[in-house]
């Protein structure tokens, strides 16, 4: 065959292929759009989860409407596969539809299970929560409203079951497994004492995840406390056996321990006296920490009011030289305005000495002053002020008379603990009640006076140790001097 014959004969294949794949394509779009359409929709509602019986015939008709369009078999029988598939697809999402509303609880527990990834920590309840669940859609699908519920209530209930292992499987299981190879090293008969308290935290977290499983913060704080008091409980039992064993005497284990504190000691350049006992050198380093804090909160106060008021004069001092006319007046506004932030600053250095520091802590931020009243405390869960408050009440009412015309804002705080929403509650809440206070007690006027609460929102410590909790549950007084009224 020559050349030109090959070439017409492929063209000629090559347009009779093309024609042929047309033809198809066209078929297609004609018989399948109302079961592509059915599909989607199935797909959207779920279907293959919430309708597995009619979305699976659905698949089936589909994929052999396809097998008899590419097989060039009858155009009828094309016709009639899809449109069984669009019929399943069409009656697979209703189905899925009613099963959204018939089946809501269950598919929000089956929700929250996964998302605390039960099907990795607590397989077996999921698997038998989802058999459930699998039995709900099938007698649901069938009409069986009444069967549907019962394995309804069946599947919520080993879904939240589920849930609630896999939670306590994440916080809690490194804690369990730290008091096991306790007890099998027999840490109990040397350090009985730590490892209750590890074991009670355990127990305290446990407790706090049954009764409300989201909110994590607590339990995951008591498990923590837990992991620390059983190694400590560890370490300790260690220590009894050496000075069962005699490789250790208990003069030797005083003297390794006062090292440490002669150490930091050292670094803090004071004399490690021991004599007694440590409490006194505890309680020397602990006060020279506390003043070394508010030495570097002095100073940090002082470098931001420094830069404030360099820059402010800069500015306008160079604004100043640039102008001739009202210069001496302007200059004069300038230094009158300086002298009313000098006499802020000493009226700060006044309130400051009005408290100790048990009841207040005053500091600066530029020409605001504040009050954190750490002596102000509430019962836990409540807002009303106490009694034993009003003394120090009496020294906030003395300290904003030293600026008059202020304006106040009163910032509430909580610590970390209980759901989000409460303890932004609570804290606006405390703010609400120290701002009538400050209104029926010391008779200033209402529009000076905002009250806001933050929450959990703005903590000053960690909330993983009491004592950064105990700082972040405050009442904050905010002073805005009014700079004209300052003299």
């Amino acid at each position: 065959m020559s050349d030109f014959l090959r070439r017409v004969t492929t063209t000629l294949v090559f347009i009779g292929l093309s024609g042929a794949v047309y033809a198809q394509q066209e078929l297609r779009s004609t018989f399948f759009k109302e079961a592509d359409a059915a599909r989607a929709a199935a797909e959207a509602a779920n279907a293959s989860l919430l309708a597995p019986r009619s979305w699976s015939r659905g698949v089936r008709e589909y994929e052999q409407a396809e097998q008899a369009l590419n097989r060039g078999r009858s155009i009828e029988s094309v016709r009639s596969n899809a449109a069984d598939a669009a019929g399943y697809f069409n009656t697979a999402a209703e189905a899925a539809t009613l099963a959204t509303t018939a089946l809501a609880q269950v598919l929000k527990s089956r929700q929250d299970a996964a998302n605390a990834l039960a099907p990795k920590l607590a397989p077996d309840i999921w698997e038998r929560a989802q058999r459930s669940f699998g039995d709900a859609i099938r007698l649901l699908e069938r009409g069986d409203l009444k069967g549907a519920q019962r394995e309804d209530i069946e599947a919520t209930t080993l879904y939240r079951d589920a849930e609630l292992v896999a939670i306590k499987s994440q916080y809690l299981s490194e804690t369990r497994r730290l008091l096991s190879d306790a007890d099998r090293a027999r840490v109990g008969r040397y350090a009985p004492i730590t490892l209750a308290k590890a074991k009670e935290l355990l127990a305290n977290a446990e407790k706090e995840l049954n009764e409300n499983r989201y909110d994590t913060d607590l339990p995951r704080n008591l498990a923590k406390q837990a992991n620390y008091e059983a190694k400590h409980a560890i370490y300790l039992s260690e220590i009894a056996r050496k000075i069962r064993d005699k490789s250790l005497t208990p003069e030797q284990l005083v003297l390794s321990w006062e090292a440490s504190l002669r150490s930091i000691s050292d670094a803090a350049d004071i004399l490690p006296n021991m004599v007694d006992g440590p409490d006194r050198l505890a309680g020397e380093l602990v006060s020279h920490i506390e003043s070394q804090q508010d030495a570097i909160q002095r100073l940090e106060q002082e470098q931001g009011e420094n830069a404030i008021r360099i820059a402010d004069m800069e500015d306008e001092l160079r604004a100043l030289d640039e102008r001739l006319g009202g210069a001496t007046a302007e200059r004069a506004a300038l230094v009158q305005r300086l002298e009313a932030q000098a006499r802020v600053k000493e009226q700060f250095e006044r309130v400051e000495k009005m408290f100790s520091d048990s009841e207040a802590r005053v500091f600066r931020q530029g020409n605001t002053v504040i009050l954190r009243l750490v002596g102000l405390n509430f019962a836990s869960g409540d807002s009303k002020i106490r009694p034993e408050s009003f003394d120090l009440l009496a020294k906030v009412e003395k300290a904003i008379d030293v600026f008059p015309r202020s304006e106040l804002i009163i910032e509430g705080h909580t610590d970390a603990y209980g759901g989000d929403d409460f303890n932004q509650q609570l804290s606006q809440d405390r703010a609400e009640s120290v701002k009538q206070y400050m209104i029926n007690a010391m008779r200033i006027q209402d529009f000076r006076l905002i009250a806001t609460g933050y929450g959990e929102t703005r903590p000053l410590a960690s909330n993983e140790t009491e004592s950064g909790r105990t700082k972040n549950r405050r009442i904050d007084i905010v002073i805005k001097p009014n700079l004209e009224a300052t003299s």
